[in-house]
């Protein structure tokens, strides 16, 4: 979405005087151009992202006018600024854009032609004179009608398409409250089934047993038992610990039961050291001592499981552990039959689910625990409690290099584990993020996030036991777990961590020499964390293309516990976020929620940026968020930043407060303790400050949408909304250049309707807000008009009695007006149209209650709402008209209304209204009042639309003092509406009228109205949601279409060079087409209904026809035989046809952009692809069309080089629609009482059009003037209605004009009278045609006749008749010609026949321009 600075001129700018610099001197007569004109674009056309929905910027070339028959070159690189390294995607040429010259050369023509020279028309050969303009266009352009807006229509994705929300939060996070450390040592007896090798591991907690303690009471059975308390500790200090030293059964059932018993639901450690007694049996047994030690008692699994319970955790360091597993899990499938047996006997009996037990074993089955005796004896202990000391003796075991560091000095490194700046400290740090980022990448996520992320002691001991499982696997053992892991010793991360120790040990000498005062030395601290940000910068840069889960995140979220890396990390992070919710999903089941939020009390600015960001996709992605934020005000960070007068330390500080009002609005949503904490006077000024923030309207937008979210239902809010004075300072949004400003500005006054008390000054005031939002019903934007319609909806429903009563009156006019005539009014040019009456003649208006009132005015605003040519809009307003109707007839006025339906429904038949074709089920024509099972329209009800002269007239007055045909605020009392629009041309074949016999495109994702479900007001919006997705999307890396090598850019890369080809190979056979005949037939092809309208996409092998009435085709006419690759209505009402046609976006993949005599531009994408054309847009662009019994319909030009649509017709103005904004930007007075028949415009500066008239007047008007006196010439040589008028965008740039009476002219801007007139015909002049770039140009006559003539003398070229099939009239008129823009090939077709034949210039019957380029099929 382009900012406003960088849309194309909104209103034109003040120029002394618009032809001075196109005024002709004597050199510039005599002397040839030597360079080819240039383009303007005005306002830059760059924008930087991210933004509102990015437009669609593309490359996209112009067609470029060239001369004198040279092929010119392509220029300069057309992307918004490239990344760096990207290669530079050149611009194709065309031939309404700027384009660097060959060298001069030679030219054929200039030698050949009778004139003698070639000079540029105009004065427009110094365009490209300026560099400032020839950069201006050739760096950046765009492509129109391609954003996010018009992809969507703006509904949002469906919930089955969307990225699912997975849960990450622990809601069921356990403690481990309680512990049992049961040490069955037996110190100095070895149980009978164990052999020690000699010398052997001894220690125990790193305690030698057989060193007795001299000290009484301290046996090396207890110094054990608290070294190991001790080390447990350090992992949880809240955990209650019990020892049970050489425990008995009854001890352990004793100590056991009452642990449980007091843990209540919480998790139990059970630790049992079995060095000292026999494996474990195979029948389910541990080994305890009997009370004097003088015998082993097995203690069953089963009885430890009724003792412990669950959710418990098992620590067995013993041999043969694997076996208590299987064993456990055996007795628990028991226990389990028992409880279900148990059940059914009494069904509140106590559930133990043993399924929640969790086990870690030093070994499998049948394996012995080590006995080497470097190791300690205990040595799963020692990785599960100490695992730092356990990982530093082991790199020194198995380092092979020789090393002063012996085995006593890995429990000799400095510090203290809980401080990160100590070697101990860092080394813990590393070894944490290490240990979970290889669980993270190697365990399934609901595993990962069940062992740890929900208990802290669970996730300290799984850690640990990855380290387990490295060391032990050395010394032939294997330990396991329940659940079980997978095998992690080989992961390459563990080369990390043995670096980090390698790099600590390196140290240690110097180290311990310090600490003794024996030298000065400062720690050198660990590069890992900064190498590892490095490699997570890597995965970042390629993009994350399949969504592969990066394996630095874990680390990520340890850092930022540092103050060292933080806001690298969170910088980082963001950018990960960035890529979407699967991204977001990721992080937070990662934990990095808490951090984040923790964030939010650090007031350091740095960080503000990053962390706003980062809550925005956090937000976007999961709403749950708001009590977190409430808990601790973290909200007030946000609206801190929000407020306009705090500094934020970046550059683009507009669009952070922009993602602060999302992160606002997302706060307030659906949860009114966000409303009431938030709401301040300064929060509601600081979002109407932003209102006025130009640059930014992403910040306008969410500043709307934050007011929105912050005044739904709640009325406190509401009214400091109305001490700010904010319903005043949103109206001034109507006319904003962002259709998502205006749209979310719409949102926002639906939201601020329904103050309970409607006390006079709030119905004032909602009045107040209804009356200026009533010209924004002639909004460009389907998103507008529909939000537009949700607020009257709403508004409707609040006002229901009021509206009922102007419903009835409207309804009491129809019926007496049914047969009120209308003035005729015959004008100076021969022409009658049919004016409306000026004031309304009928009694019951000029009594009624409604009349001039507001309410009148919306009513009939969705009577035009519910016939709009969006289908969704009509569908839903169809929806509030019936509401309406359906109250009138079960309210207190239904005895009048009832007849009052009847007749209508008698007078004008339901069958004769076409506009709701889109409803599944037939109009059913019944007298009886409406039901919501029927069709309960309004329109149903009446036939057609009438919109009476008094209506007209009590708008008019409502809106009062201005001249609705000059001012372009266009008011409601303009719209003319389908019913009374153009008749059908008096010579239309005899054949009978078919409409609607094609499929007509629906946008897409439409879903036709139910007419079972009942109509329910208020209507809902879901643009708030449809908005919240641009926080869901990428928004700092390139489009797919701008990434090099993506399908995208391939296919856009292969189209600019076929584009290159074509123009490079048709540009010098202009001087064949004055030289040669036209009459070989290229093509042929029957369009199987009458062809009125033709046009040739440039550079594909399409022509679209149009018919007489609502028929589109789009015939392939090369490679072979004509194809026919689609046919589609285009929806026009019965009585109207289609006037024009265009393609814009041709450089890329076009659109089609239709007019209608209704008044309707519509543009499809997809036009060549049957059962996949999809309506883009659709609005009226003329609103006020005259009715006459000889019309012109709607006629219009588009320029793409500007983004502008010209249109005009039976109207007295030129109205200017900007494709960018998507709003009327000018009404240009036509000056002229005539309609006017044909516009073309200057396509390379795009500032001066020219428009023919019915009268025969030519007029040329300039954009840079003010509207009053846009019109800087006018020529009435011609006497009769204007045929056509062209102005060629290349060649020599001529103006040519035809007239009905066969007169055609040249012009040039500058001078007072035509340069040269060519009688082309005798009999009348149907059609003319001009070609883009060679010399000639061709009529159509009355007597089937085609004429092609050479601009340059005037003279002949070629003559023949179009084909009119076998046996047919060929005294017929030729209905429509057209040429190619850059082929020498001709259409045409005549009346009462459905051929149109293609014909091309004979020298081009074997050319190479005529072959076709390889249709790109996708692949790169």
């Amino acid at each position: 979405m382009r900012t406003a600075n960088e849309l194309p001129l909104i209103s034109g700018h003040s120029h002394p005087n618009p032809l001075a610099s196109h005024a002709p001197t004597p050199e510039d007569m005599e002397r040839a151009p030597s360079t080819p004109p240039d383009s303007h674009n005005p306002q830059g056309a760059t924008f930087s992202r991210p933004s509102t929905a990015s437009a669609a910027h593309t490359a996209s070339h112009r067609n470029l006018p060239e001369m004198n028959g040279d092929a010119l070159n392509t220029a300069q690189s057309a992307s918004t600024g490239p990344r760096r390294g990207r290669p530079a995607l050149l611009r194709v040429r065309s031939d309404i854009g700027p384009r660097h010259p060959d060298p001069p050369s030679e030219s054929a023509d200039e030698a050949s032609s009778v004139d003698g020279h070639f000079k540029i028309r105009h004065g427009w050969d110094d365009q490209l004179n300026s560099e400032e303009y020839n950069h201006l266009l050739t760096s950046s352009f765009f492509m129109y009608y391609t954003e996010k807006k018009h992809e969507t229509g703006g509904n949002p994705r469906s919930e089955d398409s969307a990225y699912p929300l997975q849960e990450w939060r622990m809601r069921d996070r356990l403690k481990t409250v309680s512990a049992v450390l049961a040490l069955c040592l037996n110190i100095g007896v070895d149980p009978p089934d164990v052999i020690k090798t000699n010398p052997c591991a001894k220690e125990e907690c790193w305690i030698d047993p057989t060193v007795t303690s001299q000290t009484p009471g301290h046996t090396p059975m207890n110094q054990i038992g608290k070294a190991l308390q001790t080390q447990y500790e350090q992992l949880s200090m809240r955990t209650r610990y019990k020892l049970l030293l050489d425990p008995t059964t009854e001890e352990t059932r004793k100590y056991t039961s009452t642990l449980r018993r007091n843990a209540r639901n919480e998790r139990v450690l059970f630790h049992y050291n079995g060095h000292g007694v026999p494996k474990p049996t195979s029948s389910g047994e541990i080994w305890v001592f009997n009370r004097n030690y003088t015998q082993y008692i097995p203690l069953s699994l089963y009885d430890l499981q009724s003792w412990i319970g669950a959710p418990s955790l098992f620590v067995y360091d013993c041999s043969d552990a694997g076996l208590i597993i299987s064993n456990f899990n055996r007795f628990a499938e028991k226990h389990q039959a028992e409880f279900e047996e148990a059940r059914r006997r009494d069904p509140n009996v106590e559930y133990v689910d043993f399924n929640d037990c969790i086990h870690l074993a030093a070994c499998r089955e049948k394996e012995s625990l080590p006995t080497n005796p470097d190791l300690p004896a205990d040595v799963f202990t020692s990785c599960l409690t100490d695992p730092i000391t356990m990982a530093v003796r082991f790199f020194i075991l198995q380092n092979p290099l020789p090393s002063n560091v012996t085995l006593r000095d890995a429990h000799h490194i400095p510090g203290k584990v809980s401080e990160r700046r100590t070697p101990i400290g860092e080394l813990n740090w590393i070894f944490t993020a290490i240990t979970d980022t290889i669980a993270w990448n190697s365990l399934s996520k609901p595993l990962f996030k069940k062992l740890f992320r929900q208990d802290l002691m669970v996730a300290a001991l799984f850690r640990n036991y990855l380290l387990a499982q490295r060391i032990m696997r050395v010394y032939h053992c294997h330990p396991a777990s329940h659940p079980e892991i997978p095998q992690t010793h080989d992961h390459p991360l563990w080369r990390s961590w043995d670096l980090a120790v390698e790099l600590i040990l390196a140290q240690l000498p110097d180290l311990q020499a310090e600490a003794r005062g024996d030298k000065e030395y400062s720690y050198k601290h660990s590069e890992f964390f900064s190498e590892q940000l490095t490699a997570f910068e890597v995965y970042l840069s390629q993009g994350a293309v399949e969504q592969k889960i990066p394996e630095q995140l874990p680390i990520v979220l340890q850092v930022l516990l540092s103050q060292v890396h933080r806001l690298r990390a969170l910088i980082l992070l963001s950018s990960f976020l960035d890529h979407g919710p699967w991204a977001v999903n990721l992080a937070l089941s990662i934990g990095i929620f808490p951090y984040v939020l923790k964030l939010l009390q650090s007031q350091a600015n740095e960080l503000k940026p990053v962390m706003v960001f980062i809550w925005a996709r956090i937000l976007a992605v999961d709403q749950s968020c708001q009590a977190d934020l409430l808990k601790d005000n973290g909200y007030q960070y946000f609206i801190n930043i929000f407020n306009p007068n705090s500094g934020i330390p970046i550059q683009n500080a507009s669009e952070h407060r922009a993602m602060c009002a999302f992160i606002i609005a997302m706060f307030c949503k659906d949860y009114n303790q966000g409303q009431r904490a938030s709401l301040s006077p300064e929060l509601v000024e600081s979002c109407l400050d932003h209102l006025k923030d130009m640059p930014n309207p992403l910040l306008r937008q969410w500043s709307c949408l934050c007011l929105s979210k912050l005044w739904v239902n709640y009325e406190e809010a509401k009214w400091v909304g109305i001490r700010c004075m904010a319903h005043e300072r949103l109206c001034e949004l109507v006319f904003d250049p962002v259709a998502e400003v205006r749209a979310a500005m719409l949102h926002a006054l639906t939201a601020f309707l329904g103050i309970r008390d409607v006390t006079a000054q709030v119905a004032t005031i909602e009045e107040s807000i209804a009356s200026m939002v009533l010209v924004m019903t002639t909004d460009g934007n389907s998103i507008v008009r529909r939000e537009l319609l949700i607020f009257f909806s709403t508004f409707i429903l609040r006002y229901k009695t009021k509206i009922l009563v102007a419903a009835f009156e409207q309804l009491s006019e129809e019926a007496s007006n049914e047969h009120a005539g209308k003035m005729d009014e015959r004008n100076g040019d021969g022409l009658y149209m049919k004016m409306r009456a000026a004031t309304a003649t009928n009694s019951i208006i000029a009594n009624s209650c409604s009349q001039n009132t507001i309410y009148a005015a919306i009513w009939k605003e969705m009577l035009v709402m519910s016939v709009d040519p969006h289908p969704e809009i009509a569908r839903d307003a169809g929806i509030v008209v019936d509401y309406i109707l359906l109250a009138l007839l079960q309210s207190s006025l239904a005895k009048f209304v009832q007849p009052q339906f009847d007749e209508i429904i008698r007078k004008n038949p339901v069958h004769r209204t076409q506009r709701r074709i889109y409803e599944e089920r037939p109009v059913q024509q019944t007298s009886t009042p409406p039901t919501p099972s029927k069709e309960a329209s309004y329109l149903s009800l009446f036939g057609g639309l009438r919109r009476t002269g008094s209506v007209a007239a009590s708008l008019k007055n409502l809106w009062g003092a201005h001249d609705p045909s000059t001012s372009p605020q266009k008011s409601p009392g303009r719209i003319k509406t389908p019913d009374s629009f153009v008749q059908p041309l008096p010579s239309r074949p005899a054949t009978p009228e078919k409409y609607h016999v094609e499929e007509q495109p629906k946008t897409r994702g439409f879903t036709p109205r139910s007419l079972a479900i009942e109509p329910e007001l208020p209507l809902k919006s879901r643009f708030f949601d449809w908005s919240v997705e641009y926080f869901r999307e990428p928004q700092m890396k390139p489009t797919e279409a701008d990434e090099p090598g993506s399908t995208d850019y391939n296919g856009r890369l292969w189209r600019r060079n076929r584009n290159d080809k074509i123009i490079a190979e048709t540009q010098p056979l202009k001087e064949v087409a004055v030289s040669h005949r036209w009459d070989h037939q290229y093509a042929l092809f029957d369009n199987l209904s009458q062809p009125m309208k033709m046009t040739f996409h440039q550079f594909e092998d399409h022509l679209v026809v149009t018919d007489n009435r609502d028929t589109i085709n789009v015939i392939e006419y090369s490679g072979g035989p004509t194809r026919r690759l689609n046919c589609f209505s285009n929806g026009n009402p019965t009585d109207s046809k289609i006037t024009e046609a265009r393609f814009i976006n041709e450089d890329d993949q076009a659109l089609l952009m239709t007019g209608s005599s209704d008044g309707v531009i519509k543009i499809f994408r997809n036009y060549d692809t049957r059962g996949k054309t999809e309506m883009v847009t659709a609005f009226r662009a003329l609103t006020d069309l005259v009715p006459s019994n000889k019309n012109a319909g709607l006629v219009f030009d588009w320029q793409q080089g500007r983004g502008l649509i010209l249109v005009a017709g039976d109207v007295k103005v030129i109205r200017v629609w900007n494709a960018g904004t998507e709003i009327c930007t000018s009404d240009i007075p036509a000056r002229s009482g005539s309609c006017i028949t044909s516009l073309t415009s200057d396509q390379v500066e795009g500032d001066v059009f020219t428009a023919g008239f019915g009268d025969g007047a030519v007029r040329v008007y300039d954009q840079r003037q003010k509207p009053a006196t846009a019109m800087v010439k006018v020529w009435k040589e011609h006497k009769q209605w204007i045929t056509n008028v062209h102005l060629q965008r290349g060649g020599q740039r001529e103006l040519v004009s035809g007239c009905r009476d066969g007169e055609v002219k040249l012009w040039d801007i500058r001078m007072d009278k035509s340069v040269k007139t060519i009688k082309a015909t005798t009999d009348n002049l149907k059609t003319l045609s001009v070609h883009e770039h060679a010399p000639v140009f061709a009529v159509g006559t009355q007597r089937h006749q085609i004429k092609l003539f050479n601009i340059n003398n005037g003279q002949p070229v070629s003559q023949w008749e179009p084909y009119s099939g076998f046996l047919r009239d060929r005294s017929q008129p030729v209905t429509a010609t057209a040429f190619h823009p850059h082929r020498l090939l001709l259409a045409a077709s005549a009346l009462h026949t459905n051929f149109v034949s293609v014909n091309s210039c004979n020298e081009l019957k074997h050319s190479a321009a005529m072959k076709t380029v390889k249709i790109w099929d996708g692949n790169p």
